[in-house]
């Protein structure tokens, strides 16, 4: 089911509806069967993973906060590929009732969010993996808008797992930090990944080689400068202090829009975003929004005043 997502993924970015058709919802699809069959109903009404693990960490449980956040991934995202390509609604519907039932996400006694069905985290366990806050990063139900409360304890868990391990585990930490819109700490875990995670050569140090801290890292660099899993484009999410003026140009957000972005002295003064595929556009920066219709092939130049009140360039 996570290899699934992808496949989302790459038409959430495209808006390519053949390929969600024809490639990507015949296998979300049966991921989504799948999920559905595999998830245990508990006696007191709520659907678990029973049995679970988190990966290469911990006990068997009757149900790892990881495996149920897969599950959230993609049901909801087979919820969404039928409604899209309005087929299969009695299936979507039996979808939609397991997931709003599967066991929610729950926060421990010191306030972090818990990895397992129990209350056994311990705050000095500093372990390479961060498999219970999927849904923050790379996945998409731990958000600042939808669930405030789930953000302050991925916080916690970051905190305790610490800003080292291996140098694709920091790659890892440095998404998350800068889904949660840290941009100094994401700077601190991209300056520990690069001095302390990669080799001279620049390949990433987990022996001999793992690619998934070189990715990780710039996965990381461009979640701090642009974010778009939310239904928006947010621009400059996780800016650190130490880049206060630059520019970025090629970036892709989910819509299929080509972004580019400049700033100086710490805040945003233009973006100029190409919609590919003509969908609605929402931007955000700060607690500024803007949203308008667009056409495709068109440019929209967006600016921020010294107040980071968003308008739309003429």
């Amino acid at each position: 089911s996570w290899l699934a997502t992808h496949l989302w993924e790459y038409y959430d970015f495209t808006r390519d509806k053949a390929f969600l058709r024809q490639t990507a919802y015949p296998l979300i699809k049966g991921c989504a069967q799948f999920t559905t069959d595999f998830l245990w109903r508990h006696p007191k009404g709520y659907y678990t993973a029973a049995p679970s693990t988190s990966p290469e960490h911990g006990p068997i449980d009757q149900g790892t906060t990881f495996t149920h956040a897969v599950c959230r991934e993609i049901l909801k995202q087979a919820i969404e590929a039928a409604r899209i390509l309005k087929c299969d609604a009695d299936e979507a519907r039996q979808w939609q009732n397991v997931l709003d039932s599967i066991a929610p996400y729950t926060v421990g006694r010191y306030g972090q969010l818990m990895e397992w069905s129990t209350d056994i985290d311990d705050p000095k366990d500093q372990h390479r993996h961060v498999n219970h806050l999927y849904g923050l990063h790379p996945g998409s139900t731990i958000t600042h808008m939808a669930t405030p409360d789930l953000i302050k304890a991925s916080r916690i868990v970051l905190e305790h797992r610490g800003d080292g391990a291996t140098g694709w585990s920091m790659g890892w930490k440095l998404n998350q930090w800068a889904r949660l819109w840290d941009g100094n700490h994401s700077y601190t875990l991209y300056r520990n990944l690069l001095s302390n995670g990669t080799a001279d050569n620049l390949w990433d140090v987990h022996p001999p080689f793992q690619i998934d801290g070189n990715f990780g890292g710039t996965a990381g660099v461009t979640e701090m400068l642009l974010q778009s899993h939310e239904g928006d484009i947010r621009l400059l999410p996780s800016l650190p202090d130490a880049w206060a003026e630059g520019h970025i140009n090629g970036l892709h957000a989910r819509g299929n829009f080509h972004v580019n972005i400049a700033w100086a002295g710490g805040q945003l003064t233009r973006a100029d975003i190409t919609s590919l595929a003509g969908e609605r556009l929402v931007v955000r920066y700060k607690d500024s929004e803007l949203a308008l219709k667009t056409k495709k092939g068109k440019t929209y130049t967006v600016v921020a005043d010294a107040a980071g009140r968003l308008s739309l360039k003429r």
